[in-house]
Parts: C-alpha cells; sequence; structure tokens
C-alpha cells in the first residue's frame, strides 16, 4: 500500500534525462534511416524492373554472339563477340543504331593498331601506354564519337594486355563484327513499352497540374498560409516529371527509328514528343500561379469565392486531357470545356492589384493548356475574352 503522501509514479510528467533524450534522438534517426533505406532499395528495384527487357536482351545476345563465334566460325575464346553485343545494346533505347556503329568500329580501329603494334612491337607496359595513345589519337583524328574512342582504347589494351597472340588477328577482327551483326538484329527487337512510356508520362505530368489546380483552388477558398506553402513546394519539385517525359520521348523516338517494326506508331511517338515543350511551358505555369496563391494568403488578402470555382473547373477539364493522354486520345476533346473556363475568367472580380495578377495567371494557365489540345498561341489567346478594365465587385 502507497503512503498517502508518496505521489503514483504513473501520474508523474515523463522527465528524459540527457541519456533518456539521446536514446530518443538515437531512436528517431535509426527510423528515419529505415524508411530511407526502404525507400532506396524499391526504388533500385524498380529501376531493375524497369531494364528488366534491355537487361535480358543484352545478355542473349552476348550468349548468341558467343555461339556463333564459336560453333560457327570455330573460334576457341571469342571474347570480343560478347562483348562488342553487350556494350552496343547497353541498357537504354537512345541512338542504339549509333552505338552500335561507333563501338563496332572502335572495336575494329582498337584491334587494328593493336595487332599491327603487337607484331611490330610485341607486348608491355611501355607498349600498352603507346598503343592507348595511338588507338584513341586515330579515334579522335576521324572525329568519332566519345564511346568509339574509348572502346579503341579498351580494346586495344586488351589485346596488348590479356591476349597477345599474332596468330588470332584475323579471329578477333571477325568476333567484333559478328557481336556488331547480333547488336544489330538485337535491337530491332523491341517491346511496345517505350512506345507507351511517353503517353504515360505525360498523363502523370497533367495530372501533377490538376492536382494542383486543386490545392491551389482550395487555398484560394480558406487562405490557409501553411497549405499555399506546401502547395507552392509541391510545385517547384515537378522538373524530374518533365525530364522523365524528354527521357521517354527520346527513347521512343529511338525505337521507331531503329525498328522497322515499329513504324507504323512513329505517329503517336512523335505527337507525344511534340507535347513536351508545350507540357513544360504549362507546368510552369502553374507552377507561378501557386506562387500568386501562396503570396496571397501570407498577405491574408481575401479572395473571391468564383476563383476557387473557376480553378476547380480548369482542373477537370485538365483531367480530360490526361484521360484522353493515358487512353491513346487526342487531347482535343478537352478544347470544348478549357475554353468555357477561359469565359468565365472574364467575370472574376478583381479587388486589388495581387487578385488582379491572379487572374492574369489563371488565364495564362487555360491558355497553355489549350495549346495542349492543338492550339497555336494566337489562337488559343483568341478563345479567351477580352477583360473588361474595371471589374470590381
Amino acid at each position: 500500500m502507497r503512503h498517502p503522501h508518496v505521489p503514483d509514479p504513473a501520474r508523474l510528467p515523463r522527465v528524459l534525462g540527457p541519456s533518456g533524450e539521446r536514446r530518443e534522438h538515437l531512436d528517431e534517426l535509426v527510423d528515419r534511416a529505415v524508411a530511407r533505406s526502404r525507400r532506396s532499395l524499391r526504388s533500385r528495384v524498380d529501376r531493375v524492373r524497369g531494364k528488366a527487357w534491355q537487361l535480358g536482351q543484352c545478355a542473349v545476345a552476348a550468349a548468341v554472339a558467343y555461339l556463333l563465334a564459336h560453333r560457327v566460325i570455330g573460334h576457341p575464346a571469342p571474347v570480343f563477340a560478347p562483348i562488342v553485343a553487350a556494350v552496343c545494346l547497353g541498357t537504354t533505347y537512345g541512338q542504339r543504331l549509333r552505338r552500335v556503329v561507333e563501338v563496332t568500329v572502335g572495336v575494329s580501329l582498337g584491334l587494328l593498331v593493336a595487332d599491327l603494334f603487337l607484331a611490330a612491337f610485341g607486348s608491355g607496359a611501355w607498349q600498352v601506354g603507346v598503343i592507348v595513345l595511338l588507338a584513341m589519337g586515330a579515334a579522335v583524328f576521324l572525329d568519332t564519337g566519345i564511346l568509339l574512342t574509348t572502346q579503341a582504347a579498351v580494346q586495344s589494351i586488351f589485346v596488348i594486355a590479356l591476349v597477345a597472340s599474332r596468330d588470332a588477328a584475323v579471329s578477333r577482327w571477325q568476333d567484333a563484327l559478328v557481336g556488331g551483326a547480333v547488336a544489330l538484329l538485337a535491337a530491332t527487337v523491341v517491346p511496345r513499352a517505350p512506345l507507351r512510356a511517353p503517353r504515360r508520362q505525360a498523363a502523370v505530368v497533367v495530372r501533377t497540374i490538376v492536382g494542383l489546380l486543386h490545392d491551389a483552388a482550395r487555398c484560394t477558398r480558406d487562405g490557409d498560409v501553411e497549405r499555399a506553402a506546401q502547395v507552392l513546394a509541391a510545385a517547384r519539385s515537378t522538373d524530374p516529371l518533365v525530364a522523365e517525359l524528354r527521357a521517354a520521348a527520346g527513347e521512343g523516338l529511338s525505337v521507331v527509328a531503329s525498328s522497322p517494326f515499329r513504324r507504323r506508331e512513329a505517329g503517336d511517338v512523335r505527337t507525344v514528343a511534340d507535347l513536351v515543350e508545350t507540357l513544360d511551358r504549362a507546368l510552369r505555369s502553374t507552377r507561378v500561379l501557386a506562387r500568386r496563391v501562396a503570396v496571397i494568403a501570407s498577405r491574408g488578402i481575401p479572395v473571391a469565392p468564383g476563383y476557387g470555382d473557376v480553378l476547380d473547373e480548369l482542373a477537370e477539364a485538365t483531367e480530360v486531357v490526361a484521360r484522353a493522354l493515358h487512353e491513346n486520345r487526342s487531347p482535343r476533346v478537352a478544347r470544348p470545356a478549357l475554353a468555357a473556363v477561359g469565359r468565365r475568367t472574364a467575370s472574376l472580380p478583381r479587388t486589388g492589384l495581387m487578385v488582379g495578377v491572379l487572374l492574369v495567371q489563371v488565364r495564362s494557365v487555360v491558355v497553355d493548356l489549350l495549346q495542349l489540345t492543338g492550339l497555336d498561341d494566337e489562337a488559343a489567346l483568341a478563345e479567351l475574352p477580352v477583360l473588361p478594365e474595371h471589374l470590381e465587385e
């Protein structure tokens, strides 16, 4: 039984000493590190999954090149065939045909210089230095790409340092050609995924705009400073989305250029590629809009309810664009809804300089989104009525 003057420990406030505070801080750091590690692991696994086709294609091409050089041509150790095949293909679709040519020529050039030098001077340390200088110098003299120049050096080193046999010069050349031929054939076989990726990523960018517009609408209604700052921070973190879109469009164009089996889909890929700059501009305009809303909220300036309604309607019309892109349809279907929002902006009240600037920015976003539907700048501007000089309530 506890003495009546002795307080119950369970009811005492929790007080951490220096060691307890350090332990709590350490636990927090561990939790953050674990969460960060999990996110990093997921992103790395996703990256491997995204490159699964390219990785498998490189592996199969290397094996086929080795098999052809070993079994068909009869080379006992055709190391250059799988090397050339794997390096030519790589893990990206961008400029694959150019890569095949550069690597094949680079390897052949390096082998030629190395074999000639090996026949004249043998192998050794100083021979390696001289052969790298000669091989890379020849590649630079021919004004080739960086990849070709590097391959010329690497393969010449390989010949001098590891396979210094004067009798295998012809077989090494044949290996390089076999690897390049296998890579060239493999480069024409691609899945549809890189052709669908540009549209999907474009839809992701547009849906990001949709979310920012809805959030901005909410901020104009409640004037929440913290939420407006969060919306602005989210808008400022969108550059990687456009970078991913550019990369996806570039890979899609490379696929249709290198694969005769995908030429029918070239028009669709080019259509999305042509939208990249317009999408970038629309996203930047939305970012400026978020900044205007954040400034207005921070200064406590009231905004008429109509602004929130217009921004929500603009977000809904923009969602039509996102669905059209994702479903492989023309964004033109969203033009009437976007034009209707543009007309509504003419009746919004301007209750001060900052609100007037916000109105102009809303109209700027509408114009950029109308251009996504196929209108040029002049035609998109024509869809919006001229603002009256004075419209205040």
